[in-house]
């Protein structure tokens, strides 16, 4: 499978086991699961074959991890990011003290007011280094990276949780305990 079907087929994947199950005939199970072979099916009568192999491939290739398989390999999720409901079970976690969030420049002002919000989203997604938050935030223009005082969210009563694919999830951040990297040098 080459890079661009591979990148292709993710996004699909990402829509149908984030947002749009429905789109090939699938409701998320408990933790958000679905038969691999549903998937397989599902994804082949939408234009998008793939073989359970180049599934396996997919999964393991993704740089982002953002897909998980089941005990056993019978079923598949996503590991976050979802705008459908579903509880992922994941259960809280300690997290490092500072976590980070990048975002685009123009966002930041916004930010820095209401906080960070999940959005259509279940969680705020949050990174454990500044580098990984940086590649974030670069997606949608000039990058900055936001540092999110996690332990003394923790303190003040907030819940993280940590995705199989180490993203940390909490509900939101509040404009208090964020502070501004300076954007990446040019």
């Amino acid at each position: 499978m080459d890079d661009r079907h591979r990148e292709h087929l993710s996004r699909f994947l990402s829509l149908v086991l984030r947002h749009r199950p429905d789109l090939i005939g699938l409701e998320l199970g408990p933790g958000g699961f679905v038969p691999v072979d549903a998937l397989l099916t599902g994804c082949a009568a939408r234009g998008n074959p793939l073989t359970r192999a180049e599934l396996a491939e997919l999964v393991a290739r993704c740089p982002k991890q953002r897909f998980a398989f089941g005990a056993g390999g019978a079923t598949i999720r996503a590991s976050q990011g979802h705008s459908v409901a579903i509880d992922l079970a994941y259960e809280p976690a300690e997290p490092p003290a500072a976590l980070f969030h990048g975002t685009a420049a123009v966002r930041v002002a916004a930010i820095l007011r209401e906080g960070l919000r999940r959005m259509r989203r279940h969680h705020v997604h949050l990174s454990a280094d500044v580098a990984t938050a940086r590649a974030v935030g670069r997606r949608r223009g000039p990058p900055v990276v936001l540092v999110v005082d996690a332990a003394a969210m923790v303190r003040a009563g907030h819940a993280f949780y940590r995705s199989a694919n180490g993203v940390w999830l909490t509900e939101r951040v509040p404009p208090g305990f964020l502070q501004v990297i300076e954007p990446e040098p040019r």
